[in-house]
């Protein structure tokens, strides 16, 4: 049940971004949001230990590998920047693939 909560939060959390995306776009403010798949950190290191989740969820990540921060790194630089100036209310998945299915 803790997953629905998290998958709830998380809707409620992209809805919200939109939601401020549209009302500041008029000021020039921009609001887009990074929806990140399995990756491999602190948070997630318990679970990347655990052979039976690990043999679950890695056949359904075509790039065959979990994803690091140094894949965030580019799209942050690229939304801080001018070149975004024209990009607003996304979310942005960067998940390997996983979500293609």
């Amino acid at each position: 049940q803790s997953g629905q909560h998290y998958g709830a939060s998380k809707a409620g959390l992209n809805s919200m971004m939109k939601a401020i995306a549209v009302q500041h776009a008029r000021h020039g403010v921009r609001c887009n949001s990074i929806l990140p798949g399995w990756i491999e950190s602190d948070m997630t290191a318990g679970a990347f230990g655990w052979d039976r989740f690990v043999d679950k969820v890695m056949p359904r990540v075509p790039m065959r590998r979990w994803g690091t921060a140094d894949d965030f790194g580019g799209l942050a630089v690229y939304l801080s920047s001018r070149a975004s100036s024209y990009h607003t209310g996304d979310v942005i998945t960067i998940d390997g693939g996983y979500h293609s299915f």
